[in-house]
């Protein structure tokens, strides 16, 4: 996983697109405590006075329902996992790959715990999500679509519980 977090890339993914200039040395990756689930591959965090909605990179987790919208099969359990694996309250390691903001302002970023290396990886080999590579954030491509490969053949998860996917 490409876990060095640069100074310039921070700035970049905790500010505006002004804020992006050239990479300066790597520093630890931020840390950040956790406050909110939003669903499966989408959690809250807090870093100071500072709050950050973060999709998870290299993962795509079913729906729960929101906006009116009905949810997917298996999205309140992915949800309910991701909180199992990073619970509100608890503090989480940040690290950005190429593309630090998605077309929503999310913050893309690789998410580590105490207990979890990778997040989404944990979470696609549980059964959790689908690997979804989006150029140019790919450091964890590969390793994603081999658990997700695994957990399918398995039928763990969604995988065994939704006939459709």
């Amino acid at each position: 996983m490409k876990c060095a977090l640069h100074i310039a890339a921070l700035a970049c993914a905790l500010a505006t697109a002004s804020a992006c200039s050239a990479p300066a040395p790597t520093v630890h990756p931020p840390r950040a405590v956790v406050v909110e689930i939003v669903d499966g591959d989408t959690l809250v965090v807090s870093s100071g006075a500072r709050t950050e909605t973060v999709r998870l990179i290299g993962i795509d987790t079913p729906e729960v329902a929101h906006h009116g919208r009905p949810g997917e099969c298996f999205g309140p359990e992915a949800a309910v996992h991701l909180a199992s694996l990073a619970p509100v309250g608890s503090i989480v390691e940040l690290s950005v790959d190429e593309e630090p903001r998605d077309i929503y302002g999310r913050l893309l970023a690789y998410v580590r715990t105490a207990t979890v290396a990778d997040v989404a990886l944990q979470l696609a080999l549980d059964g959790m999500a689908d690997a979804l590579a989006i150029e140019p954030n790919l450091a964890t491509a590969d390793p994603v679509a081999a658990a997700v490969g695994e957990a399918r053949r398995a039928g763990r998860g969604l995988w065994g519980a939704c006939p459709e996917m």
